[in-house]
């Protein structure tokens, strides 16, 4: 008997052709290119990274190519009838990141036109590139007597880089201006134009003057159109669910409550499906582990230093309640960090109120909570290198096994190597600040371990600093920065702060923690069950 053919994945692989002939699983979401292909010519889709939006280029180009032999017993087998080979321009503009200088950028636009020269058998054109790339686009219809088809992948990754850069950015933004330009230019030339990002970056031409550009973004109808749906995932992956819940001895139905939990939550719309993160779904199947696999794929710098720029309130961003205009506006206007954090894919799309127009944001899933809070804790906190996961761990262990002596002495040697919360440069030196550091040092000790947590909750006698759920107790925190820790516990009980959680049908545990301005950590605690 012949063994089974193994299945392979896609992880780290982005070329449809290689995908095809390799045999690799492939989530069909050619239906939905059909429909857009056929009834749009210019379309924008922003989506987070490693979400597969280069997949879906690598896809449009295969069938614009009209390279038929890859897409039998695909949706779109059976829905197109006439495969013309249009000339392709498929660049690749993250390979723009991480220049040294400007001069870097340009020499990378003008090597992707020198390859398309090449590959059309094209004479060398000189000038600016996007000088160079109009003239392309347009030699192309008059070579083929077929119009071109313009993808631009990552058009946003060159500006970036340069986000927290003023002077620089602008540099950039305006080589860049140059060359989008020209699909305007040329939509006369021009069969299909598709340009994915992560962000929007106004000020570009691509977004001033192509005034016929579709953006598919928050369409309900193309949701789905990256990303696995909850339908995709028990079809096409059945049997790798089956061998994952064997590999962590569970059910499939087990299994698949833990993958929802840490790789779902995705929505981008109102009314979008349950969308997965592909690139850690396929990694769980390839490795047959549960990681962190989203977030250690890159670390969000730019997201960080935009954090402190504008002075982001972490404890602000559960169950925000905001209208579109918050969230999903363009790089330049923006007055938050909002627009990024959820464009990035750290927020995503929980809930829409259609009578006041507001939407909810938080966190997707576990996967993308976990991995910014860890980050949060090296890159806001001014630790570098920091043991946090290691410290959180033990303190995790600790409280699971109801040993709350040891869980606060871990915290007390934790919050002393500290030096401050670094907001932009600036240290927390009011006495009521200090409260709200140790609040969110506590909001994210908890949060690594996607343990539910909540400050400065509001209850009939006043406000509870930290309320925490776990698995078998509701744990209410009184913070102070001067007072005692018998102070803090008194006051817990005076306002009635655990009255409101006897309903979760747990036990309460009741902590009083008082800090030091001197030393900055732990100097006192009191600790009563019930």
């Amino acid at each position: 008997m012949l063994p089974k053919p193994m299945r392979l994945y896609t992880a780290g692989i982005a070329d449809f052709e290689r995908i095809r002939e390799d045999g690799r699983i492939y989530v069909d979401k050619t239906e939905l290119i059909y429909r857009l292909t056929h009834e749009s010519s210019f379309v924008f889709l922003s989506r987070p990274r490693r979400f597969g939006k280069s997949l879906l280029c690598s896809t449009l180009k295969y069938y614009f190519q009209g390279r038929k032999d890859l897409f039998e017993g695909l949706a779109i087998a059976e829905l197109e009838q006439d495969w013309k080979q249009h000339p392709v321009l498929h660049f690749d503009m993250s390979t723009c990141k991480y220049k040294r200088n400007i001069q870097e950028i340009i020499d990378e636009l003008h090597n992707q036109i020198d390859y398309y020269e090449e590959k059309y058998n094209r004479t060398k054109n000189t000038g600016s590139p996007g000088t160079r790339f109009k003239n392309l686009i347009q030699g192309l219809h008059k070579d083929t007597g077929l119009k071109t088809v313009v993808i631009l992948d990552e058009y946003d990754s060159p500006m970036l880089d340069y986000l927290h850069k003023p002077d620089l950015l602008e540099e950039v933004r305006h080589i860049m201006q140059e060359f989008y330009q020209m699909v305007k230019a040329c939509d006369a030339d021009e069969q299909f134009v598709f340009i994915t990002g992560i962000t929007k970056f106004s000020q570009l031409s691509i977004f001033s003057t192509l005034n016929n550009l579709r953006n598919i973004s928050m369409l309900p109808q193309y949701s789905a159109i990256c990303g696995i749906t909850k339908n995709e995932l028990e079809s096409v992956f059945a049997e790798d669910i089956s061998i994952l819940a064997k590999r962590f001895r569970c059910s499939d139905d087990e299994m698949l409550d833990r993958l929802r939990l840490q790789y779902d939550g995705y929505h981008f719309c109102d009314g979008s499906d349950d969308i997965y993160n592909p690139y850690s779904l396929v990694n769980v199947f390839t490795d047959q582990q549960l990681n962190y696999y989203w977030f250690s794929s890159g670390t969000p710098t730019f997201l960080f230093e935009e954090m402190k720029r504008y002075n982001t309130n972490l404890l602000e961003l559960e169950q925000l309640q905001v209208p579109s205009t918050q969230f999903d506006v363009p790089t330049e206007g923006m007055t938050s960090t909002l627009p990024l954090l959820y464009q990035s894919g750290y927020l995503t799309i929980k809930g829409y109120d259609i009578l006041s127009n507001t939407y909810t944001l938080d966190f997707p899933n576990a996967e993308v909570k976990v991995g910014f809070m860890d980050n949060f804790l090296s890159s806001m906190m001014g630790i570098q290198n920091s043991n946090s996961q290691g410290f959180a761990g033990l303190f995790y262990r600790d409280l699971y096994n109801h040993d709350i002596e040891a869980a606060i002495k871990a915290m007390q040697a934790f919050f002393a190597s500290i030096p401050y919360l670094d907001f932009g440069g600036k240290e927390l030196d009011a006495i009521t600040k200090y409260e709200a550091y140790y609040e969110v040092l506590t909001y994210v000790v908890f949060s690594i371990f996607n343990c539910r947590t909540f400050t400065q909750v509001k209850v009939a006698r006043g406000r509870t600093d930290v309320v925490v759920f776990m698995h078998d107790a509701v744990y209410v925190m009184e913070l102070k920065m001067r007072g005692t820790a018998q102070e803090a516990l008194e006051q817990i009980n005076s306002k009635d702060y655990a009255i409101p959680y006897q309903a979760e049908g747990k036990p309460i545990v009741k902590i009083g923690i008082a800090f030091s301005q001197e030393t900055k950590t732990v100097s006192d605690w009191v600790v009563v069950n019930g």
